[in-house]
């Protein structure tokens, strides 16, 4: 029997398992074939300052859902090698992801941002008003197919 671990599925060059586009608020971004990104729209808080991103397999984008929108957004770029880098408004720490490793998933809410470690435990940065953030004690998170 062959076992791969999830990083291992997760990171296979010819299938994108992960997101490959990603809508905030007021912008969007894609991820490339070959692991750059593109992003287009509302670029208040650098957002969109994703040019020089490379060797990445997931993107995600937040924002602000309220009708009083005010264009903070962020995104999100998981790499090959597992880190993080993140960009754009980051007012409640939810860009301080350069410390993240061995991460296969990522996820992009309002003002929080959310990793997915091989290990199925999840870490969280940024505003925890409500609970978001509160993800400490979770244990065998999957991804999807695993």
């Amino acid at each position: 029997m062959d076992c791969i671990t999830p990083k291992e599925a997760a990171l296979k060059g010819k299938r994108w398992p992960k997101a490959t586009i990603a809508a905030g608020c007021r912008h969007t971004v894609g991820l490339k074939s070959d692991g750059t990104v593109v992003a287009v729209g509302n670029n208040k808080h650098g957002e969109c300052n994703v040019s020089g991103w490379h060797d990445m397999v997931a993107v995600a984008a937040g924002n602000v859902h309220m009708a009083t929108n005010t264009g903070n957004a962020h995104t999100i770029g998981l790499k090959s090698d597992g880190s993080v880098i993140a960009v754009g408004w980051n007012e409640h720490g939810q860009c301080n992801v350069s410390s993240w490793r061995d991460i296969v998933a990522v996820a992009a809410g309002c003002a929080h941002t959310l990793g997915l470690k091989s290990d199925g435990t999840v870490v969280a940065v940024g505003n925890n008003r409500y609970g978001q953030c509160d993800v400490d004690g979770w244990r065998a998170i999957q991804l999807p197919g695993n």
